[in-house]
């Protein structure tokens, strides 16, 4: 397993952007698929975006367009560019790592940052 350590949070305006990293530990990053989740009170874990190895990148319907998902494999780190903030993106964000293709579950993750908060004022 890795180890990952999310920073980047913070507050934002709507409408406003910010740029979450997840810097990963340990050897062969390249091989993961790395995925961003968030989670807001009350509510389940949800995916946000994924990378898998190669140039594959995928969204969840409600961030398509705003997000964009990229990784620096050299550096062990992905990242999650946000843009168009809404309120309703409001959520600690998490980031994850799993060996394989794809996954947009998170119990298809087998290891998980602390998390940073995002919060959207209106």
């Amino acid at each position: 397993q890795v180890q990952l350590v999310e920073s980047g949070g913070g507050l934002v305006q709507a409408g406003g952007s910010l740029r979450l990293s997840c810097a990963a530990s340990g050897r062969s990053f390249g091989i993961y698929t790395m995925g961003w989740f968030r989670q807001s009170p009350g509510k389940e874990r949800e995916f946000v975006a994924g990378s898998s190895s190669g140039t594959n990148t995928y969204y969840a319907d409600s961030v398509k367009g705003r997000f964009t998902i990229s990784r620096d494999n050299a550096k062990n780190t992905v990242y999650l560019q946000m843009n168009s903030l809404k309120p309703e993106d409001t959520a600690v964000y998490y980031c994850a790592a799993r060996l394989g293709y794809g996954g947009s579950y998170p119990e298809d993750f087998g290891s998980w940052g602390q998390g940073t908060q995002v919060t959207v004022s209106s």
